[in-house]
């Protein structure tokens, strides 16, 4: 994608928003193919909608509870992202599971970050399940986003140590730490055309993949 072109992001938030800023802060970069067009919020009070304002960012905060039904939101969502020229959609924390209808509407353009190295912890909690089960390696994954939870084809992750002392707190901030830089370079993958969906699973660009140390495990030489 040329310098000339950048695709246009919507970023669904529900709370504070700290990887709506990491998108930020890269879209602000000259040479990143994207641009954040649009916020929306479900939760009118979510900081993230202040995030937005600051950089200049159209917000738009939409209650799912003063809506009839899930259909009646998501068809104002849609049409909210669609009036800002939206083509990707990024979820940030966004605590709402959009539906196979949603979906269609943005076919193979919505993604999703979660705090654990799918397909192992999907749901909410990732990290407290990592740390019930005892693994010694969790991380973070960028995903496309289907009909299921947190059950998309895989686009990167990074993977973090987790540590003999570690509380929920001190880990999920590590974890965090990690989101806020794969996000953005998954996103620019995506919307470079790096990455193609292939069914279940994805193909990402060879060169892409192995160029930057999120996608490589702790320790690994550089």
């Amino acid at each position: 994608m040329s310098a000339a072109r950048r695709a246009r992001l919507g970023v669904l938030v529900s709370g504070s928003g700290s990887n709506l800023q990491a998108l930020l802060d890269a879209c602000a970069q000259a040479d990143f193919p994207a641009e954040v067009a649009c916020v929306v919020s479900n939760v009118p009070t979510a900081f993230g909608l202040e995030r937005a304002r600051k950089a200049g960012v159209s917000a738009v905060a939409l209650d799912h509870k003063a809506f009839g039904s899930r259909a009646d939101f998501e068809r104002a969502l849609g049409e909210t992202l669609r009036a800002s020229g939206v083509e990707w959609v990024c979820l940030a924390g966004f605590m709402r599971l959009l539906s196979a209808d949603f979906l269609a509407g943005f076919p193979g353009r919505v993604l999703n970050i979660h705090p654990a190295l799918l397909p192992a912890f999907p749901g909410l909690h990732a990290q407290r399940q990592a740390l019930e089960r005892g693994v010694k390696i969790t991380g973070c994954t960028v995903h496309f986003v289907d009909a299921g939870t947190d059950t998309g084809p895989i686009i990167a992750q990074a993977a973090v140590p987790v540590l003999p002392d570690d509380t929920e707190a001190s880990l999920s901030a590590r974890i965090l730490a990690e989101e806020h830089r794969l996000y953005p370079l998954a996103v620019r993958l995506a919307v470079t055309g790096k990455v193609t969906l292939e069914g279940t699973r994805t193909r990402v660009d060879a060169q892409a993949a192995v160029g930057d140390q999120s996608l490589r495990s702790p320790g690994a030489p550089k």
